[in-house]
């Protein structure tokens, strides 16, 4: 649970693991290897005995890829990491290219020379990644290979850290809201809908939905690995290593589920052949449509069917966010009035600040884990908008500066994420005015009604747009979805510039969260988690609407403000936001920190 800040990895790395998978490339008969960041199952968070990219490159972001050769090499990251991967990886062993422009297919197609053999492990691409690799191999002339053992785990050797083996458990249907068994009819049924005998699921995060279970497979989210195959009548197998299963484990999900050891995934693949099954090419890779495929199924691409039920959170699932934000709440609180006493001193560091928060959101008494690696950024550290500090970039809280933490808890009821930018010391005008800004894109996206069918690509500009009549913006999204105990980072759904054909609907959770970046000086960001409920009828409106409710509950802090640039209504708003803060966090908490509640959430 607890964070760590050493973030492994480094120049080291390559120069001692890329000889050994040199020597299993010659032992294979290759004369290069892939090597995507992603593992078997698509995690968000890969598990370190699948961090294949970080063993061989000492790479350890979140996206990113790497080519093997036997007498060169490249590592392929996105903007957000070139700084990153500089320092992490040995520029005399790797050449750095860009994830995005090119990518893999333009560096094979330049530099794998005609009758080579490319190896490539199937378990670990989509078939679409999978079809581009192969276009560029073939205009190289080269050959692309499947293998069946993937040459860096029979390198990395020994040494490897233990596959995850948690125990997967029970969720009560007290907190899921549905039985398993009746998520499995209705499922079911979208699957024969859509002409399809069977789906087979596997993105652990559909696991724990459908069949109402937890596992602890995964840093910061309640994952079991493994996979699903669900047929159109309710019936299911459910593929896990028997040495996460139990007794417990067996009567939860009844007669209908069949509990089944992960190696006999395959054969129960190659039991489909004849029928119709329907698979998600944006979490199943290659391997699957290959075994299927091979045992003379007929696949049906279509998206996980589970993906949009789970990302519409039921009534119990909504009143466990709300109290579950509750609780998170008064630890945040409890927090901020450290933040705005005892850490004003500029003594305080990021790690200092990241503990001191952990520690009271532990002292609750209910937080099962973290949602992700707390965003802990001091000064220019801020700037960077997937900063992690570590023990080499821990910068104190200076006075006169800005401090932004972005964090997050995992309780039974509900998944939490919030972000708050706190001054140290006085702020700088221009620091009020950039947080302002960012603070009435936030208000806008909270007050918004929309129309039913409205995608959240249509409302981002709201967040953008004081920002923008001042000539500035960022670059990241304004809001991704989050599960029910589930990952913080959750689709369909999403709100930023990029189009998504996904429409909003009730009881999805989505973050608001804008932001500005200077660089090298300071960073903001207000997020808040809401709920997309529907709306209060528009007096004259001929169409049904839908709105938020905000879920997040803490202080904004209103030194960093500036008044004269919010609007009457702006300011009913943040009144209005603040009155229910004090309201639920306030009985939570008692002596000075009470007594500074009722202070900085009183009307502006």
């Amino acid at each position: 649970m607890l964070q760590t800040f050493d973030v492994p990895g480094g120049p080291h790395v390559g120069r001692a693991h890329l000889p050994l998978l040199r020597k299993e490339l010659k032992r294979l008969g290759l004369d290069g290897f892939v090597v995507p960041h992603e593992d078997e199952y698509q995690n968000e968070y890969v598990p370190e005995a699948y961090d294949r990219l970080a063993w061989l490159t000492g790479f350890t972001g979140s996206a990113g890829a790497a080519v093997a050769m036997t007498d060169e090499a490249a590592v392929f990251v996105d903007g957000r990491y070139t700084l990153q991967v500089r320092a992490q990886v040995d520029g005399k062993l790797f050449a750095y290219r860009d994830l995005v422009e090119g990518g893999v297919p333009a560096y094979l197609r330049e530099r794998v020379k005609p009758g080579q053999k490319i190896g490539y492990d199937p378990k670990l691409v989509s078939p679409d990644t999978l079809e581009r690799w192969r276009a560029a191999i073939e205009d190289a002339k080269a050959t692309l290979v499947a293998v069946g053992a993937n040459p860096i785990d029979a390198a990395w050797g020994g040494k490897r850290p233990p596959i995850p083996m948690a125990p997967v458990k029970p969720h009560a249907d007290a907190f899921s809201g549905e039985t398993a068994a009746a998520k499995r009819k209705r499922i079911g049924a979208t699957v024969a809908a859509d002409g399809a005998d069977a789906t087979v699921l596997t993105s652990p995060a559909s696991l724990a939905w459908l069949f109402n279970i937890r596992g602890g497979d995964v840093a910061y989210t309640p994952l079991p690995l493994g996979a699903a195959i669900l047929h159109a009548d309710g019936r299911a197998e459910l593929f896990l290593a028997p040495a996460k299963t139990s007794a417990e484990l067996s009567a939860w999900l009844g007669n209908e589920v069949a509990l089944q050891p992960d190696e006999a995934l395959e054969a129960g693949l190659t039991a489909l052949a004849g029928r119709k099954v329907r698979l998600d090419p944006a979490t199943a890779s290659a391997w699957y449509f290959e075994t299927l495929k091979t045992a003379g199924a007929t696949v049906v691409r279509g998206a996980d069917p589970t993906a949009l039920p789970r990302a519409c959170k039921n009534a119990v699932e909504i009143e466990g966010s709300r109290k579950a934000h509750a609780r998170d709440g008064a630890a945040l609180t409890r927090f901020l009035h450290w933040l705005a006493t005892e850490a004003q001193s500029g003594d305080v560091d990021e790690i200092e600040a990241c503990r001191k928060l952990e520690s009271f959101r532990t002292a609750q008494g209910t937080l099962r884990d973290l949602s992700f690696d707390s965003i802990s950024g001091a000064g220019p550290n801020a700037a960077l908008p997937h900063y992690r500090v570590s023990t080499k970039t821990n910068r104190k809280l200076k006075r006169g500066s800005l401090f932004l933490i972005d964090s997050g808890g995992q309780y039974d009821d509900g998944t939490t994420d919030v972000t708050r930018t706190v001054a140290i010391g006085r702020p700088t005008k221009e620091m009020r005015d950039r947080f302002t800004r960012v603070l009435k894109g936030h208000i806008a996206l909270s007050r918004v009604r929309f129309p039913k069918g409205t995608t959240g690509s249509a409302l981002d500009a709201l967040a953008r747009l004081a920002l923008w009549e001042a000539g500035l913006d960022y670059d990241h999204g304004t809001g991704h979805g989050v599960g029910s105990y589930l990952g913080v980072h959750e689709g369909p759904h999403r709100i930023s510039k990029m189009p998504n054909s996904v429409a909003l609907e009730p009881g999805m959770i989505v973050s608001n969260e804008p932001g500005y970046y200077k660089t090298g000086a300071y960073g903001i960001r207000t997020e808040n988690l809401q709920v997309v409920t529907e709306a209060t009828p528009i007096e004259g409106g001929d169409r049904p609407m839908l709105g938020f409710e905000t879920l997040t509950l803490a202080p904004i802090d209103r030194t960093v403000i500036e008044k004269k640039l919010l609007t009457k209504e702006e300011r009913a708003w943040l009144d209005a936001y603040h009155a229910r803060v004090r309201d639920v966090i306030g009985p939570q908490l008692d002596g000075a920190a009470k007594a500074w509640l009722d202070e900085v959430t009183a009307p502006i």
